[in-house]
């Protein structure tokens, strides 16, 4: 624990002195920060021994996520999406339900050791996305608007999605495992739902109320300005925390409605630069930390079976259901291929999987079903961060060269 902090901050200020040179290259910032917290990790160098139970990580985890869910949901402008929500509807309303089934289906063939609701919370716990493992995806502007928008739309949405469904399932495994009652469960989720609601449509109407008003009469300084949707998510998570509630499902909703406001107010989109850049902070240590605590025990318990499900998850699972939401568009083949493939695994599942290791030993295949997350965001930090790119601008040269054709998903002339 002595050396952890340093040995992070070092890492860090490494990075950025090099950042620019990582920018065009197949090497994503997640790969190198996972990569270093294999090297400094208890099970390498050791500069980074920090027990995966400790309060440290789960403060970590937690704070990230929070961030990240309240910025990715105060940036969904609900009346701009309505004339693109097609693609993103049908990734979140069909695909992640089918994505969520064939992963249950694929935990029960191919881990069989997992009861099947413990089968089902893996699936859950894989199901979102985190477009920044392939950034390149989500910003080369040569790319089709319609797709960069529906991927980034899709990553945004779906962590705050998958919460109360990972509430649920967790809590049904627990009462299987005979961990908790289930009128205990019941009662678990309907106070981490409902007061998590509460406290995030409280937090984010009163954060982005009084923006406006400060903003309308002019009484607030731009510098901060920045500090209120950083202050709104922590209010949110942290009101809802002590009354029972997720404060994430508080983060996520608490973002929807100070988004909402503060565009109906003219509160301004600047002063979620801080918001943005204290998540990516954030979301860095997140990375390292999981490489050093997570990733690095994990490879040492790999087995075939953990690897065929790492690689069903990152492949069929993922890509056959994409496809099935997208009948009936007229999708050609790169473009469903595209989309399919392009569904990294990593912060959220990194923080689930950090939520369950809270309280050790109330699921009975608890280690199997870890590893296997574990190592399929590795594999997915690894795989779709040095795929992005290169494949990117080969889906971009391939749309230049067939604007045309009967594509209703991506039509002709998208930017």
């Amino acid at each position: 624990m002595t050396w952890a902090l340093p040995t992070i901050a070092g890492v860090l200020l490494v990075f950025a002195a090099l950042s620019r040179r990582v920018e065009g290259t197949p090497i994503t910032a997640p790969i190198v920060f996972t990569a270093a917290g294999l090297l400094f990790g208890g099970e390498a160098a050791g500069l980074i021994d920090v027990d995966a139970t400790a309060e440290m990580v789960k403060l970590l985890a937690e704070v990230t996520l929070a961030l990240v869910l309240f910025s990715d949901a105060a940036r969904v402008d609900l009346s701009a999406l309505r004339a693109e929500i097609s693609l993103p509807a049908r990734l979140l309303g069909i695909g992640l339900p089918l994505t969520i089934a064939a992963g249950f289906g694929a935990a029960v063939v191919v881990l069989g050791d997992l009861a099947w609701p413990e089968a089902l919370l893996l699936a859950v716990i894989l199901a979102p996305t985190d477009a920044a493992l392939g950034q390149a995806v989500v910003t080369l502007r040569t790319l089709p608007l319609r797709v960069r928008q529906g991927l980034n739309v899709e990553s945004g949405l779906n962590d705050g999605i998958c919460v109360p469904f990972f509430l649920v399932v967790l809590a049904i495994a627990q009462a299987e495992a005979g961990a908790i009652g289930g009128g205990a469960a019941v009662r678990l989720v309907t106070e981490q739902i409902g007061f998590g609601i509460a406290a995030g449509v409280g937090a984010g109407a009163i954060a982005a109320a009084m923006l406006v008003v400060a903003r309308r009469r002019d009484t607030i300084d731009p510098l901060w300005a920045q500090i209120v949707p950083v202050a709104a998510a922590v209010l949110a998570y942290t009101v809802a925390v002590p009354l029972g509630g997720s404060g994430f499902i508080a983060a996520f909703v608490g973002g929807l409605t100070f988004g909402a406001i503060r565009r109906r107010g003219g509160g301004g989109e600047e002063g979620a630069r801080l918001l943005d850049e204290a998540g990516d902070l954030f979301s860095a240590v997140t990375f390292i930390v999981f490489g050093a605590v997570l990733l690095g025990p994990a490879l040492g318990h790999l087995s075939l079976a953990v690897l065929g499900y790492a690689a069903l998850s990152l492949t069929v699972v993922r890509m056959v259901p994409v496809a099935l939401s997208l009948v009936g568009t007229h999708p050609r083949a790169p473009t469903v291929a595209f989309l399919g493939w392009f569904g990294p695994r990593g912060l959220a599942t990194i923080v689930f999987a950090i939520l369950i290791l809270e309280e050790p030993g109330q699921l009975p295949h608890e280690d199997l079903l870890l590893t296997t997350a574990v190592i399929t965001i590795g594999a997915s930090v690894l795989a779709h961060g040095l795929s992005a790119a290169p494949l990117a601008d080969r889906y971009a040269a391939w749309f230049r060269r067939h604007p045309r054709g009967e594509d209703d998903l991506v039509r002709p002339g998208s930017p």
